[in-house]
């Protein structure tokens, strides 16, 4: 048995009710969920603020949790759409807590990393998407899943998903190539 095996059974054992199973289900995705929020949000501090919203969906949502695609492309769903939403609060909070003082310049390179000036600009950029672009655009490139793996999470045809990654890849080159220059 494999631990994707081990996870899709205590999935499947949580879904059907099993509290122990839940229990045991969230310890053993924890540093996966944590990892995948660290790959959007660049603040670690963020990243388990993200990490601990995506485990309390799964225990609320694991009920509904139907099978129809495995477990972690359902948890990477769950994970991807928590992580853009703790961004979003997390902006609103600053907005608010700043009364009106704009959000600050964009992240100087030589005082930010790389890669998190360009988590920061790929979420705002993913923040303008309308929300189905945006949700196929971070299954894809942000968590790695297969089109197939996204065709059938969000049960739809994979022409269709093919179709909203081109278009949020093209939306989202111009807005990062009209924020560079």
């Amino acid at each position: 048995m494999t631990l994707a095996d081990g996870i899709d059974d205590l999935a499947g054992a949580a879904a059907r009710g099993d509290a122990a199973a839940l229990d045991a289900l969230l310890t053993a995705i924890r540093p996966e969920v944590l990892r995948l929020c660290g790959r959007l949000l660049p603040n670690r501090e963020d990243a388990e603020e993200a990490c601990q919203d995506a485990l309390l969906a799964v225990a609320r949502g694991i009920g509904r949790f139907e099978g129809r695609a495995s477990f972690h492309t359902w948890l990477y769903r769950i994970t991807a759409n928590r992580a853009r939403s703790t961004y979003r609060m997390l902006r609103r909070r600053w907005l608010v807590e700043a009364g009106g003082v704009p959000l600050p310049d964009p992240p100087d390179p030589r005082r930010t990393s790389v890669v998190a000036g360009t988590r920061l600009d790929l979420l705002e950029a993913l923040d303008a998407l309308r929300p189905e672009l945006a949700e196929a655009l971070t299954l894809r490139d942000v968590l790695d899943l297969a089109y197939r793996e996204i065709a059938d999470l969000l049960g739809l045809p994979e022409g269709t998903v093919k179709s909203r990654i081109h278009e949020a890849r093209r939306q989202v080159r111009q807005r990062l190539t009209d924020a560079g220059g």
